[in-house]
């Protein structure tokens, strides 16, 4: 009585070695993918969760175009200013860091420390040398 083995990711019927686990490559890095997928603790899956909260919150607390808001009010609701796309320095030398379309600049007034929520704009990538 002769055992088939099927590959762990399609199913299909394996020939050749009898460890043979996988079809092809492919079969194999699809099914890896889909294992370390599920683990939440894969860095890739950090940074993306944070990127998206960030962007998250910034986009529901700038509705006004260019908005200014306590830092710890963020914060409390898990805004890390670590994690962010990309940046961009204005005229002035400020430096305003984006998650995607939409950034942020850290000030302190009065020994109060916010941010100055903008959005991204077209008279930005001259300064930017963004290829578009």
């Amino acid at each position: 009585m002769r055992i088939y083995k099927e590959c762990r990711h399609c199913n299909k019927e394996l020939r050749g070695r009898t460890d043979k686990k996988f079809c092809d490559p492919q079969c194999k890095s699809a099914y890896q993918y889909q294992i370390e997928k599920q683990n939440p603790e894969r860095f890739y899956n950090k940074v993306d969760n944070q990127l998206k909260l960030n962007r998250k919150l910034l986009k529901e607390y700038n509705r006004g175009g260019k908005v200014t808001i306590r830092c710890n009010i963020l914060w409390e609701l898990g805004f890390n200013q670590n994690f962010f796309t990309h940046s961009w320095k204005n005229q002035k030398g400020d430096i305003y860091f984006f998650v995607y379309e939409y950034g942020f600049l850290k000030i302190t007034e009065s020994k109060i420390e916010k941010y100055v929520l903008v959005i991204w704009q077209d008279y930005m990538i001259k300064n930017y040398n963004l290829k578009i």
